[in-house]
């Protein structure tokens, strides 16, 4: 009887409606994604399939011992995480709560607390950045200019567009190739003679201006769209962008591209063969942008974009011009992929359409994610790390599968740390918000209760 009554207590079936199985605990719940991210792993890194029998991958991979070694690694990060992470971060410090943050966060913190810290840790930095490349080889020399500074530039400036204006694009290296076909263009590398060939130098913000225009034309139709909507109209601008460079023969070159780009030059000094001119180059563009971009975020502008990131409604009701403030975002974005263009054109002295491929934006997108959206600091760490790894597996791991190791540490990283490595406050209030289901962590998609 005594049963009867509390089942049809209120406060006991209200009890009842609240309890959550045991199989929709968070913890659980990351266990099932990471026992699905292994046995995923185990067939990305398996053996090929054949044309004589369509099951001889999935036969092969799941019978050898690469599955349990998949599986036991991901079980084993999910343990260490669920269960030794508490008392790690405990004994690493008692500032870090219930081990949820990481050594970066504190080291954050200190930074905030301690200007003078953080200005010598800064000057440090370019120190490092400036003379420890000379002890690398030439390979990794190789590797730091044509890839991490230079993916490193693109993420800064797709960090405008997502991190503080929150609006997804998917095809960001189109731009890329716009600023490098100018400098072909305006070099006299391609079919069709300028009108007057230009330095290298004097490319730059003719390729600035240029994909400043294309930015703005990318950004005038998609002003009323927001999320997936977006993201499929900039990834069909990738698409228009990548033809219309491997099928105007006549104007691009086509398939074969654009041959003997000039070197940069100045004061009688021609950038030739060596690398380490580049890395100085583009550590001062990188240097001269984060210091305009730092003071920009903190403008008028920038806490516009903030606004419209959190919610575009809103920010409209309160006066934010938002079509004005939209275009901006990709303008000034598709400007820094101008002169990344530039850079790399005359580095390489040779490229074709292949170069500026969808996965290539992907790779930025992951960049600025995996490092931490919104914070300068975030994407230029992302953009190292994540660069770095593929070219340390080289020797290590086959061509073809190199990616996808990379793919699943992403994904490990946005179950347990979605934040990115070194993300920005806001970012990670949003974030906490979002789990105590006050607000959206996703400032790319419709705010919380749909459209308004």
């Amino acid at each position: 009887m005594s049963a009867d009554v509390s089942v049809k207590d209120p406060a006991a079936r209200a009890a009842r409606l609240r309890r959550v199985a045991w199989y929709q605990q968070p913890r659980v719940k990351r266990l099932g994604a990471m026992l699905a991210l292994g046995v995923v792993l185990t067939m990305m890194v398996g053996e090929q399939g054949n044309t004589r029998d369509i099951f001889y991958s999935l036969e092969t991979s799941f019978t050898g011992v690469n599955l349990w070694v998949c599986v036991g690694l991901a079980v084993a990060i999910w343990a260490v995480r669920e269960f030794a992470g508490a008392s790690v971060s405990k004994a690493a410090g008692s500032a870090v709560a219930a081990g949820r943050a990481l050594p970066v966060d504190r080291v954050r913190t200190l930074l905030r607390t301690q200007p003078k810290l953080k200005w010598a840790l800064v000057v440090a930095g370019l120190l490092l950045a400036l003379f420890a490349p000379y002890n690398l080889t030439g390979y990794w020399q190789t590797v730091l200019v044509d890839q991490v500074a230079t993916y490193a530039l693109l993420a800064i400036g797709l960090n405008v567009v997502i991190g503080w204006a929150g609006l997804l694009d998917l095809g960001f290296v189109a731009f890329f190739a716009v600023g490098a076909y100018s400098a072909a263009f305006w070099t006299g590398a391609l079919p069709v003679d300028p009108p007057v060939v230009l330095n290298n130098f004097l490319v730059i913000p003719v390729a600035v201006l240029t994909c400043l225009i294309a930015g703005v034309l990318l950004g005038a139709p998609t002003l009323r769209l927001r999320g997936d909507y977006l993201a499929i109209v900039t990834l069909g601008f990738h698409e228009i962008v990548y033809i219309v460079a491997k099928n105007a023969d006549g104007f691009t070159g086509g398939s074969a591209g654009a041959r003997q780009i000039p070197k940069f030059s100045a004061f009688g000094y021609e950038w030739g063969l060596e690398r380490m001119p580049y890395w100085y180059l583009l550590v001062t563009v990188i240097v001269v942008l984060i210091i305009v971009f730092v003071r920009l975020e903190h403008s008028r502008v920038g806490r516009a974009w903030t606004a419209i990131r959190e919610d575009e409604v809103a920010a409209a009701a309160n006066g934010v011009d938002t079509v004005r403030f939209k275009l901006m975002a990709f303008a000034i974005g598709a400007s820094t992929s101008g002169i990344a263009g530039v850079v790399y054109a005359s580095k390489v002295g040779y490229f074709n359409p292949e170069n500026f491929v969808i996965l290539n934006s992907i790779l930025v997108l992951a960049y600025v994610i995996f490092g931490g959206m919104g914070s300068i600091p975030g994407v230029l760490i992302g953009a190292a790390i994540l660069v770095w790894l593929p070219e340390v597996l080289r020797d290590y791991v086959d061509p073809s599968d190199r990616y996808m190791y990379l793919g699943a540490l992403l994904v490990v990283m946005m179950i347990y740390r979605p934040q990115g490595v070194w993300p920005s406050r806001r970012r990670q209030r949003e974030l906490k918000m979002a789990e105590e289901g006050l607000g959206d962590a996703d400032a790319m998609s419709e705010p919380v209760g749909g459209k308004v």
